[in-house]
């Protein structure tokens, strides 16, 4: 978790740049969509570069295999997505539990991905409003926020089983 938030604290001067021309009225979801994008792409990366092979890999019985967290990481969006829109998930499976392949694993978070451009493409004025998450009342931005929190949070947990199968996850490797 700390390390997603140093993450995130890293990326903020760049994400609070706005593009010549654009309004500063957004300037809040803006910025939470800019860390968003980054953490969804890193984990989305991580899926994709997992082999379907290694999609039943549970470091310990504990906890999720990899399969499962990717499920999990979907799932997680239209429910962080939905109560920012205030609206009832669109989610029909559950895919953390039911979803086994990793072509339909990788797709459902790209699914939930393009869920959540709406829930992004609100107003500030818009995300000021409060809503109920997980039993507690917070701003619509908070849950976006929150959402890309937890997006960093577990593909932190995916780059310790990248690692542990010797691969270099996205976050690491070189660009092109």
């Amino acid at each position: 978790m700390r390390r997603a938030l140093l993450m995130v604290l890293a990326a903020a001067p760049l994400l609070a740049q706005q593009p010549q021309g654009s309004s500063s009225a957004n300037a809040s979801v803006t910025a939470a969509k800019g860390v968003w994008q980054i953490a969804l792409g890193f984990a989305s990366r991580a899926a994709e570069q997992m082999p379907e092979s290694l999609y039943t890999f549970q470091p310990t019985k504990d906890i999720r295999t990899f399969g499962q967290l990717v499920g999990h990481v979907a799932d997680a969006q239209y429910a962080f997505c939905a109560a920012a829109l205030g609206e009832k998930s669109p989610m029909t499976v559950n895919h953390e539990q039911s979803t086994k392949s990793k072509a339909a694993l990788v797709q459902a978070v790209k699914d939930a991905g393009t869920y959540c451009q709406r829930a992004y493409a609100m107003s500030d004025a818009t995300s000021a409003a409060q809503v109920e998450l997980f039993g507690m009342k917070m701003t619509k931005l908070g849950v976006l926020i929150l959402n890309a929190s937890h997006d960093y949070e577990h593909y932190g947990n995916m780059v310790t089983y990248l690692r542990l199968k010797g691969m270099v996850p996205p976050s690491s490797q070189q660009s092109p």
